[in-house]
């Protein structure tokens, strides 16, 4: 095969590799921009705002939990990792204090079996509540890790459709700067033995 020929199928490919890349890059941007917003949007419209640290609902917390929930004192929420750090470290213990440390399924089962213990049917609709909240809002939070994973994504993509590009560009002036008749793989000829 001749060294042009390919040098231009190569060079060829990587164009088309880096237009493919672009594609890639700009729909994952809007994947990503697309998943914020959504988050973003359906976050703010429930006006969830993160206690001060000067709120007793925030001193009741063990030290691990304030540590994580004092980045957002006092913020509107509006991102997934705000989501998961309130559904994790704000609603979680206030879960496992009203609870008991009992799980929804745990305290469910002993309310059908005592039916008239009034205290315990209202302990777990607020359970129930508390870990319908909980779970909505570690599905934003995942929702959001989706559209991050997106923008990593798209910019790899960038950076790959960039390095191609150069590569491609560095073909075609390889290939015009090799000689018509060079060859990938020249044809080599042995010298045949001679029978004596």
């Amino acid at each position: 095969m001749r060294r042009r020929t390919f040098d231009a199928l190569v060079s060829g490919a990587g164009v088309l590799l880096v237009a493919v890349l672009l594609v890639a890059g700009v729909l994952l941007t809007w994947g990503h921009s697309y998943a914020n917003n959504q988050v973003a949007s359906q976050l703010s419209a429930q006006k969830i705002v993160f206690p001060t640290t000067s709120n007793p609902e925030f001193k009741i917390l063990p030290t691990a939990n304030r540590a994580q929930m004092a980045k957002y004192a006092g913020q509107l929420m509006t991102n997934g990792a705000q989501a998961e750090t309130y559904a994790n470290y704000f609603i979680g213990r206030h879960l496992f204090l009203i609870g008991g440390g009992k799980t929804y399924s745990q305290l469910s089962a002993e309310a059908l079996a005592n039916p008239k213990n009034a205290a315990l049917a209202a302990q777990v609709e607020t359970v129930f509540k508390g870990t319908t909240l909980r779970s909505m809002l570690l599905e934003a939070y995942g929702f959001w890790q989706l559209g991050q994973i997106a923008l990593i994504a798209a910019i790899v993509s960038y950076i790959a459709a960039g390095l191609m590009l150069i590569l491609s560009v560095f073909g075609f002036v390889h290939l015009r700067r090799t000689a018509p008749e060079a060859e990938i793989l020249p044809n080599v000829t042995h010298p045949q033995p001679s029978a004596t």
